[in-house]
This record gives structure tokens, C-alpha cells and sequence, in this order.
């Protein structure tokens, strides 16, 4: 198994659509001149940009946090082009990037170190072969503060690996939960 290079991925993203929309090379500022949490191709990855749609936790409701039956009703729902998540808690957000995997390849996905470094982790867990939709993003505030995300943004970086031979059942054919999703989505038994 393999990382993909720059060119691979460039590859894949015009003739597969495996990246869409896509950005080729990387984009550190706006158009007025101000500077970004960075986005677009790098050298071995791609970083994937947050779109504008939240779901900020909270417990109004002293609900059980249960990943088998999780009450969507404890999420507040934001658009907007920042979020602020509260102390020690969490948000979910998306990818403005539409991801297709090919069949042969596993995405791994890493939180930007802009981010970690105000602790603030971002998680997501592998992109299985034959995966597709808007990456569901799982915000994290380590903090005793409010932490901020910045929508339209790099949040994350992905890595794709490719294996030497194909996988005998890929997510599409095992018809998995999150297949095909689009916007934000909640935990799902």
C-alpha cells in the first residue's frame, strides 16, 4: 500500500470526479489579501474546506450521550461562516468537497495543525473503498473556552492510499449507513 502523490490525486480528481469541487495547488489567502486556514492540493493530500452547516451539541435536554439510539434533538443547528463551540464540548460539520473513492483506495483523513494547536482535534474516520458524499466533520474543543471554526476554511487534511490489489467487499457493496450522504449527518445505528 502506497501513499498518492499530487499528480494521482489531480488525476483522479479530473477524470473520476473523485474530488469535487476541486482545487488545484493550495490556497492560503482570500482575494482581498487576507490570510486562511490553507486548502486545496499539497504534495501528498488534499485539504478539505468546512462548509457552512453545524450542529453544535448541547444538553438542554440532560440527554445520554448513546451512540445506539443518540437524540439528534440534543444538536443546535447553525449556518453561518464561523461556529463557536463551547467549552469542552463539540460540533459536527461537513466538507464542502464531494468525495468518490475508487475501489482500490483508503482515505485516511488528519486534523489540521492550525487547529490542533488551539485544541481543537478533528476526526474522521477512514474513507472506505467505494465511499461517497460530503464528509461528515467531527469538531472537538479540548479547551476551558469557546473555540472557533471558520467555514469555507481548510479543516483537514486527506491522505489516499492505494492498495496492491482490490478489496473483495468495498462500502458500496456491503451498502453501508453513510453511503452517499450529503450535509450533515448524525450517528446512525
Amino acid at each position: 500500500m502506497s501513499i498518492k502523490s499530487d499528480k494521482w490525486i489531480r488525476r483522479m480528481a479530473r477524470e473520476q470526479g473523485m474530488i469535487e469541487p476541486f482545487v488545484d495547488g493550495q490556497v492560503k489567502k482570500k482575494e482581498d489579501g487576507t490570510g486562511i486556514v490553507s486548502y486545496g492540493l499539497s504534495s501528498y493530500g488534499y485539504d478539505v474546506r468546512c462548509a457552512d452547516e453545524f450542529k453544535v451539541f448541547t444538553n438542554i435536554n440532560s440527554a445520554i450521550v448513546d451512540p445506539k439510539n443518540f437524540c439528534p434533538s440534543s444538536f443546535v443547528d447553525i449556518q453561518s461562516d464561523v461556529c463557536i463551540i463551547p467549552p469542552n464540548s463539540f460540533a459536527l460539520a461537513r466538507t464542502v468537497e464531494y468525495m468518490r473513492i475508487p475501489r482500490q483506495v483508503l482515505t485516511i483523513c488528519l486534523g489540521k495543525s492550525t487547529y490542533a494547536r488551539c485544541g481543537i482535534i478533528v476526526n474522521v474516520t477512514p474513507l472506505e473503498p467505494e465511499w461517497e458524499g460530503h464528509v461528515t466533520l467531527e469538531f472537538s474543543n479540548t479547551t476551558p473556552l469557546p473555540a472557533k471554526i471558520y467555514a469555507g476554511e481548510g479543516v483537514a487534511q486527506f491522505l489516499f492510499l492505494e492498495s496492491d490489489e482490490e478489496c473483495e467487499t468495498s462500502y458500496r457493496d456491503k451498502a453501508g449507513k453513510y453511503q452517499g450522504q450529503t450535509g450533515v449527518t448524525v450517528p446512525k445505528l
